[in-house]
């Protein structure tokens, strides 16, 4: 099982998304979504995130290097995982449901609170609006486009829609962080930390890592 620690830097609430890049590139602590789970899928962009939290909210900046690029959905909780995109899902101490927080790459999101992947509650309109993100491509929907492809994308989560009290923050979470693409000439199913399934799947708790707050 993967852990990670998340530092504290105090300016990220103040600053724009746009302008947090340098401060997590220098501050943040940098993991690598490269688990290849399934051998029948074996494409592997190249996949890394950085992480760092506030007072109020936990910060994640993604990086994606890869063969395609498809943003076909630009409301929230429309099915994001079609298209080029990253999530982060977590579990709250004591909680046997947990969160899912799918973002294609132009940053439109799908989020919910889950007790399995049939099993959802969405969250709310508000909820949404309060899920902060910056892209680095323009946020218009596009077919796939075939062709290598760069792109960032920051998200700066509140712990109030992570079901957490940021006034006091358990020591740990249990979460897992992804990579998907899975209606695109080159489907892949990454994480961060491994899944010892035999098919994909990405809500299964049992392989979140530890995430120390």
């Amino acid at each position: 099982m993967k852990k990670l620690k998340v530092p504290y830097l105090t300016t990220l609430d103040v600053l724009d998304l746009s302008s947090v890049g340098f401060l997590m590139e220098n501050k943040a602590q940098r993991e690598y979504i490269d688990s290849v789970n399934w051998a029948e899928y074996p494409y592997k962009p190249i996949v890394a995130f950085d992480v760092a939290r506030s007072d109020n909210a936990l910060y994640i900046r993604y990086f994606v290097k890869g063969n395609s690029l498809k943003a076909l959905h630009d409301k929230d909780g429309s099915p994001v995982y079609t298209d080029s995109c990253v999530e982060f899902f977590m579990r709250r101490p004591g909680d046997n449901n947990y969160f899912n927080f799918e973002f294609n790459c132009i940053g439109v999101c799908d989020a919910s609170y889950r007790e399995s992947r049939s099993s959802k509650v969405s969250i709310t309109s508000e909820a949404y609006a309060s899920i902060r993100r910056h892209s680095t491509i323009e946020k218009q929907p596009f077919e796939e486009k075939l062709g290598v492809y760069s792109w960032e994308l920051v998200v700066a989560i509140p712990f109030k829609t992570m079901g957490l009290d940021p006034t006091n923050l358990p020591e740990k979470i249990m979460g897992n962080f992804y990579k998907c693409a899975d209606e695109t000439e080159f489907p892949h199913f990454l994480s961060w930390n491994p899944i010892g399934l035999p098919n994909p799947d990405f809500h299964c708790p049992e392989f979140f890592g530890e995430i120390y707050l």
